[in-house]
């Protein structure tokens, strides 16, 4: 079965247009107090990042929470990991974020948590849609559930960030830029990296409900590679809209990646002795970190794109650290999803463990050059990646490329588009591989 409205990470559109409509809010609230429902009783926590339509979906959901009797527990503007973490701290049933993460403020969307603070199963997400377009029918009148406003939300997440390093811990002497993306963690963050002594300047934490992600954060890291050169910053940090990446740059001002940061953590835990298993990426992970793993025989492995099937291999083989080249990076000794904030304090801590800046840090890790080419295509029915003559030509670019390079060529899960991707040590055989290999996914599929 496919899901008629949940993607990899919850339910996501333009704000306006079914179902990141009022209305449909208002029905899946009802549809989630239903579904978690436990022998009558259920309590949900909501929260949200600073985009402006947060506020009318915040009500909606409410409303329909309410309807199916659930008591709620309004949160404000937090990062999504907070959520996962107040949902367990407050033993509630659920916890649900609005958010379109590093969207636009003209998308919005929801994301669940269940009570352990972790994604969804399948099952309950089939369950929420089944009733979603079922009659709604609300709970007696002495029954509905009440709202309630959580004050003390961001001083409790602030506090649990902070443990996880040691409480001998101290960032003094350290000059760092935050860019909160004018997002989720414009107050949380700044406090939790001051409160630890670092010397901090903040840029992004201005929101307006509409300058969201706009130019700043994890997906625009320009102001704050300015930002970090101009004021002789030792770092730069940023998180996206609602706080579950993180991005650096380092005292130059060059980008350093998830696979990189995601290096310098492993790193840290294998030098200390304290790694526990291997680390899991995914099929974009740069070579690179599979490479410089490799070297140190560290076990590693690639799940599918989405951190939900990172934390699925990690859970699988028992192992804690993992994530995402965007910067969705998991430490499962720490928390239950990623969290951009407490991936930023493991880094940190490793500089001083090591007394190493960003950069150097990062030399250990050779990223191999990538070269992605996006083919539209037209659909003839079943998947275009079967065809054998397709087949026939990746095994030969792979052939080429020997223990070099990789390919890969994958299905966009929101467009006609055939990712070309071609990953290798050499940046020309890269290059000359890609535009080859796409030339013949071209050939075969290209719409007209």
């Amino acid at each position: 079965m496919e899901k008629r409205y949940f993607g990899t990470d919850g339910i996501r559109g333009l704000v306006g247009t079914h179902p990141i409509t009022p209305e449909f809010m208002l029905k899946l609230g009802w549809a989630a107090g239903t579904a978690f429902r436990n022998n009558g009783h259920c309590r949900v926590v909501i929260g949200k990042d600073t985009r402006i339509s947060g506020y009318m979906f915040e009500s909606a959901l409410e409303a329909g929470l309410s309807a199916a009797g659930a008591q709620v527990q309004l949160l404000g503007p937090m990062p999504t990991p907070a959520i996962a973490y107040l949902t367990r701290t407050f033993q509630a049933d659920a916890g649900i974020v609005i958010s379109a993460s590093h969207n636009p403020y003209y998308d919005n969307g929801i994301k669940f948590f269940s009570a352990e603070g972790t994604k969804l199963p399948d099952q309950l997400e089939f369950e929420i849609e089944r009733l979603v377009d079922a009659p709604m029918q609300v709970v007696e009148a002495s029954q509905l559930g009440k709202v309630a406003r959580q004050e003390d939300a961001s001083g409790r997440y602030i506090e649990f960030c902070k443990s996880s390093v040691p409480t001998s811990t101290s960032f003094k002497g350290l000059k760092i830029v935050l860019d909160c993306a004018h997002g989720a963690t414009y107050k949380v963050a700044p406090a939790v990296f001051r409160e630890l002594g670092a010397s901090v300047s903040v840029i992004g934490a201005t929101p307006d409900g509409l300058n969201i992600n706009d130019g700043v954060g994890s997906t625009h890291l320009a102001a704050l590679s300015r930002a970090v050169v101009e004021q002789g910053a030792d770092l730069g940090i940023a998180f996206d809209g609602d706080g579950d990446r993180v991005m650096m740059v380092d005292a130059a001002g060059n980008e350093v990646d998830g696979d990189q940061l995601l290096y310098i953590m492993t790193l840290d835990l294998y030098e200390r002795g304290v790694l526990e298993g291997g680390v899991a990426g995914t099929l974009m992970t740069n070579l690179g970190l599979e490479l410089a793993l490799r070297e140190r025989d560290i076990p590693f492995v690639r799940a599918k794109v989405g951190d939900r099937y990172v934390m699925a291999e990690l859970y699988q083989r028992g192992w804690y650290l993992g994530g995402e080249s965007s910067g969705h990076l998991v430490c499962l000794k720490h928390t239950t999803t990623g969290d951009g904030i407490i991936a930023a304090l493991q880094v940190l801590r490793a500089l001083r463990m090591s007394g190493k800046s960003l950069a150097e840090a990062c030399s250990g890790m050779n990223k191999c050059p990538q070269k992605l080419i996006n083919v539209r295509y037209q659909s003839n029915g079943g998947s275009p990646l079967d065809a054998p003559e397709l087949r026939e030509a990746v095994a030969a670019t792979e052939a080429r490329l020997a223990d070099t390079g990789r390919v890969l060529l994958r299905l966009s899960g929101t467009e006609p588009v055939i990712r070309v991707m071609v990953e290798g040590q050499n940046a020309a055989q890269v290059n000359q591989e890609a535009e080859a290999l796409a030339a013949v996914v071209r050939k075969m599929f290209a719409a007209d």
